[in-house]
């Protein structure tokens, strides 16, 4: 199995795989058997053995990315120590560069690191993330047991599930991120918490890559993103700050230079007073441009615009109460909304200013957006999915846990803030020389142009088939959205470089990140899709799209008439139902017929 070498001490720092807490030394792999009894022990291996087993009949690869597989390994070792070892290979021989000897030794390394931390509830959580059911019964006997290490409802192993934890995509970027990302990733306490990390930073950068562009649908764009991380409140949204001082040096700076300029211009116009008393013919001097990187959202349109224009046409509006700006939208003076919506496209607003009667047209705007709040501030700033501003958006879901942190915890060293604050000043660096080239035009490989046309179409079919018209703008927007994140990727990449480049082409590595990101927002984007809908989401009809998703999620790549009619039947639909399925996807080109009564899957 091609993946890259297994360091216990490096995996047991990662602030993600730990969950960010301090892990204490153990001298042995853990065994649970001080606490959990010999029949228990037995229990929990045929629970293994049966998953395993559904993985085996799904053919499905639960070890894609490397921390995948070394999450499932080290679950396996802290569970059953060298009794997990077929299991480990039973699971990863579905990886297409799997090799005996590798995972051998790969499993070896996992027992003797003694990991404490990753529990057998990862290996029933992937596996529940690949679409396998991790259901078992609870017997009597088993309540007599303290509930220890997750061997309990919290793992999905209750009879009735809890409910399906949105998916994250920080387990596949780690080790593949630019520097700065991976300085920021290194700071989150969970994957959630680095997909909120990494999401906001990204964003936080595309407001300041003014030098950097690309051709996409034969248009000239930006990388300019909006982001909407929604959650319930206390869910860990309010981490998003952290992601505003990233950029709060430039802003500083803009402010620094707007103040030099502004003490200029007064002395300029006290002289220009004294002087034009002598000789009226002379032109008072030019009052500065306001110089701001961050954009109050509680301001007038005229203000917005005016602002936008003073620097260039871009700016960051990051506000982490969703509903300031749905209330400036709903008042008269407020209703940017449509401007708003021409600026994620670089299209021309205009506006006239009263003080001096002139008509201004920001030819190309480029703002960025961050903005953060609970289910119910969306629909106040959307109301509904069909509003244009929905498809404009990255959505993340952030789900509520139950759980209570350690408070009082402290990073080694220095604060969050210092941290953020030093890297922030690390990409200013980086920032000020982009500045002072000319303009960069990023680009796609010839490959990687084919690979992204291939998805993007195969999605777009799936999830027409799945919702129908209103969720196609979504997609096709998420596809330049995806394109722009590689872009961001590509341009911080030259931070670690150093290169000065006039074309930049996407690296392979940036290219897999964007579209490992783009994988998890569309499903993310449809929790959000739904939410909004006006259609009740009880009805039959939706729990229909429900399972269709679930059935063509659990099909392996390639699959006969009995294989997909028995997974039909474990998501209880009718063997009619399943069969005009797959006869509409293989209408709409997702799956492909290779003979008769076999098929394969044509998007993955």
């Amino acid at each position: 199995m091609a993946k890259k070498k297994f360091n216990p001490d490096e995996w047991k720092e990662s602030p993600a795989a730990t969950g960010g807490q301090e892990q204490q030394p153990q001298a042995q792999p853990s065994r649970r058997s001080a606490s959990i009894n010999r029949d228990m022990n037995a229990t929990l291996e045929e629970q293994i053995a049966e998953v395993t087993r559904r993985i085996e009949e799904a053919a499905v690869d639960i070890t894609a990315g490397y921390d995948n597989w070394l999450t499932v390994g080290f679950a396996l070792a802290d569970a059953l120590g060298e009794g997990g070892r077929d299991y480990f290979h039973r699971v990863s021989r579905f990886y297409p560069q799997y090799n005996q000897q590798e995972a051998d030794k790969q499993y070896t390394a996992c027992v003797k690191a003694g990991r404490g931390a990753v529990t057998v509830k990862s290996f029933f959580g992937r596996a529940k993330e690949c679409g396998i059911s991790v259901s078992f019964p609870v017997e009597k006997p088993q309540q007599e047991f303290p509930s220890t290490d997750g061997i309990d409802g919290t793992d999905g192993m209750m009879e009735t599930p809890a409910p399906e934890p949105m998916p994250t995509f920080s387990q596949e970027l780690y080790g593949h991120l630019p520097g700065i990302l991976d300085e920021v990733a290194r700071n989150a306490t969970s994957n959630e918490d680095a997909d909120l990390l990494i999401l906001g930073s990204i964003v936080s950068f595309s407001a300041c890559l003014t030098r950097v562009y690309g051709i996409y649908a034969g248009r000239q764009v930006y990388p300019n993103l909006f982001l909407f991380v929604t959650a319930p409140a206390s869910a860990g949204k309010g981490r998003l700050t952290l992601c505003r001082r990233l950029v709060q040096p430039i802003h500083e700076q803009m402010r620094d230079l707007y103040r030099t300029e502004m003490e200029n211009y007064r002395i300029e116009k006290s002289r220009y007073e004294q002087a034009k008393k002598k000789n009226p013919d002379l032109d008072p001097p030019e009052e500065p441009p306001l110089r701001l990187l961050f954009i109050p959202a509680n301001s007038s349109a005229t203000s917005v615009y005016q602002i936008l224009n003073d620097n260039g046409g871009g700016g960051l509006m990051f506000e982490t109460e969703g509903d300031t700006l749905a209330n400036v939208f709903s008042s008269d003076f407020g209703n940017y909304s449509d401007g708003f919506r021409k600026a994620f496209h670089h299209e021309p607003i205009s506006y006239t200013r009263r003080k001096d009667r002139e008509f201004v047209e920001l030819l190309r705007p480029r703002l960025s957006t961050v903005l953060s709040g609970t289910p119910r501030q969306i629909s106040a700033l959307i109301p509904d999915a069909e509003n244009g501003l929905f498809s404009r958006f990255i959505f993340y879901y952030l789900g509520f846990k139950l759980e209570w942190l350690n408070v009082f915890a402290r990073p080694q060293g220095s604060s969050l803030e210092e941290i953020f604050d030093d890297i922030g000043w690390g990409f200013t660096d980086l920032y000020q020389r982009l500045e002072m080239q000319p303009e960069i035009e990023f680009q796609f490989t010839t490959d990687q142009q084919d690979r992204f046309n291939a998805y993007y179409g195969a999605t777009q079919a799936e999830y027409h088939l799945l919702f129908g018209d209103d969720i196609i703008a979504s997609v096709r927007r998420l596809g330049l959205i995806t394109f722009r994140i590689a872009m961001v990727l590509s341009a911080l990449r030259l931070g670690d470089t150093g290169e000065e480049v006039s074309t930049l082409i996407c690296d392979d590595e940036d290219f897999s990140s964007a579209m490992a990101i783009s994988r998890v927002l569309i499903r993310h984007t449809v929790r959000v899709y739904r939410e909004l809908s006006s259609a009740d989401l009880t009805k039959p009809a939706a729990e229909r799209t429900d399972r269709q998703q679930q059935f063509l999620r659990s099909l392996p790549l390639t699959f006969s008439t009995k294989s997909f009619l028995e997974h039909a039947a474990r998501l209880g639909i009718p063997n009619p139902t399943a069969e005009r399925y797959i006869k509409n996807w293989c209408q709409i080109g997702l799956i492909h017929r290779i003979k008769q009564g076999n098929y394969e899957k044509t998007a993955q």
